[in-house]
């Protein structure tokens, strides 16, 4: 067969005893068609295998076979397959002089540097789409097989504005299409990322004014910090200033009390940098509802906090859309986004496993975290009663700029700060700053555990505190 077989889905998987296990399908197969149709994506292939009969054809090695599987009533279909998307993904074709792909150092892993745009990764993981490159298919299709909820990057609401920060004339009026899907039920999950002097101040309260008027049905705006790394080449992009965090944090208690008094429901939401960078406590769990931008630092600490004071619930590794919906997730268990590095987002990683490590006498802890965390860690440590605890600030100085969140956390900077203690503790490493084991800059946590005693910890609350417990617990036998 002579195809372009690098496009073709593999089979990652086969669930042993299920009705593809049965008819022979091997993992390693690659799927050319389902039912005679080639699948574009996991959306396509799962309705295509949602029958009693299924026709695949496969390339095993460099053998075309077909093989045809019988569903048994009862018994899950059993595939995994390796990418979600099977085509060509929908690239960025935007120059947003705020994008941090674009603020990052050179020689870092290819996958980093990938810009999506694609509404299917929108909806499968949460990547968010700027509707560029959305066309009349892909809005029939998200209409008709109900692809919500959609995350859309808006920025600014004004044409002008919004195309001139995308560097793209098309995004003046890409927006119609996100007025359009909310309109038709479609949750609309919406992002503003804040530069300061571009799109701040009057220019964000017209957005939000306007966004109120024309398209009341978002679910949710989630407005976010600009995220600036020493690499950054755009001279008028800068770090919001603590004064200008407050103020930010005034305009929107205005417009968050005017929608709620509109509309009867909490829309606005802050990330929680502002928060921190103002000095101002955090809003109550209340105010975050269902936390629908959780994976955007929106709510986070409260989520956390919440969690380890055991005041509310634990949010960490929600997951949501697709996957948290179909019928038999393990089919899927094993998927990978494509775009996963590109978000840089806490729902795309994949940690290593929280391993048992050999019997060690106990030891006092320390948590490693990122300048964000240590300022909510600190606190909320000491307010419970964990003064034995210590918290190890890792400043990124790898990415720099306000780059301080513990998923962006490199191998590099986490050894710098460790070489220079001379402590006798056990550290916990956040496991949001590992994909698969491996850091952002190609460093292991095999490596990092073999100088110093580490081991690798939920980003939970309550796991932590379950940790720490356990750990005083040890302590006090010794």
């Amino acid at each position: 067969m002579k195809a372009a077989t690098d496009s073709y889905p593999v089979i990652s998987g086969v669930e042993p005893g299920s009705s593809a296990a049965s008819a022979g399908v091997l993992a390693g197969d690659k799927v050319v068609s389902v039912n005679g149709v080639v699948p574009r994506d996991i959306l396509e292939w799962q309705k295509l295998v949602d029958s009693d009969d299924i026709e695949l054809m496969l390339l095993r090695g460099n053998e075309s076979i077909d093989v045809f599987v019988q569903r048994v009533a009862g018994a899950p279909f059993g595939v995994s397959i390796s990418s979600a998307v099977f085509d060509r993904i929908h690239t960025c074709d935007n120059h947003c002089e705020f994008c941090f792909i674009y603020q990052l150092p050179k020689g870092m892993r290819r996958s980093l540097y990938l810009k999506d745009d694609d509404y299917r990764l929108s909806f499968l993981f949460g990547n968010f789409t700027t509707l560029t490159r959305f066309t009349e298919a892909d809005l029939e299709r998200v209409l008709e097989e109900r692809l919500s909820p959609i995350y859309v990057s808006i920025h600014a609401n004004s044409p002008h504005l919004r195309s001139e920060m995308l560097r793209n004339d098309r995004g003046g009026f890409s927006l119609r299409w996100m007025k359009i899907l909310a309109q038709n039920d479609i949750q609309v999950r919406a992002q503003i990322v804040l530069c300061p002097g571009v799109n701040d101040k009057d220019h964000l309260s017209e957005t939000l004014a306007g966004l109120l008027e024309e398209c009341p049905e978002l679910e949710s705006i989630a407005i976010v910090p600009l995220g600036l790394s020493r690499f950054n080449t755009e001279s008028r992009m800068r770090v919001q200033t603590k004064t200008e965090a407050v103020e930010t944090i005034a305009t929107v208690e205005e417009w968050q009390s005017r929608y709620k008094s509109l509309l009867g429901r909490d829309v606005i939401h802050l990330a929680d940098e502002f928060y921190l960078v103002a000095e101002i406590e955090l809003p109550e769990a209340e105010h975050y509802g269902e936390y629908p931008m959780l994976e955007d630092g929106v709510g986070l600490a409260r989520s956390f906090v919440d969690s380890f004071t055991g005041v509310g619930p634990d949010h960490s590794g929600r997951s949501d859309g697709f996957f948290s919906s179909v019928d038999s997730p393990t089919d899927y268990v094993r998927l990978i986004n494509p775009a996963s590095d590109t978000g840089l987002r806490t729902q795309s990683v994949v940690s290593v496993a929280l391993r048992s490590r050999e019997k060690k006498s106990p030891k006092p802890l320390a948590v490693i975290t990122g300048s964000y965390g240590a300022v909510v860690l600190s606190s909320v440590l000491a307010s419970e009663g964990f003064t034995e605890v210590d918290v190890v600030e890792v400043k990124n100085e790898y990415f720099g700029g306000n780059t301080g969140v513990a998923g962006l956390l490199t191998y590099r900077d986490i050894c710098a700060v460790l070489r220079q203690r001379s402590d006798n503790r056990r550290y916990l490493v956040p496991d949001v700053c590992l994909n698969d084991g491996v850091f952002l800059d190609g460093g292991t946590f095999e490596a990092l555990s073999s100088e110093f005693d580490v081991e690798v910890i939920a980003t939970s609350g309550a796991v932590l505190r379950k940790r720490l417990e356990a750990a005083k617990e040890e302590l006090t036998h010794v």
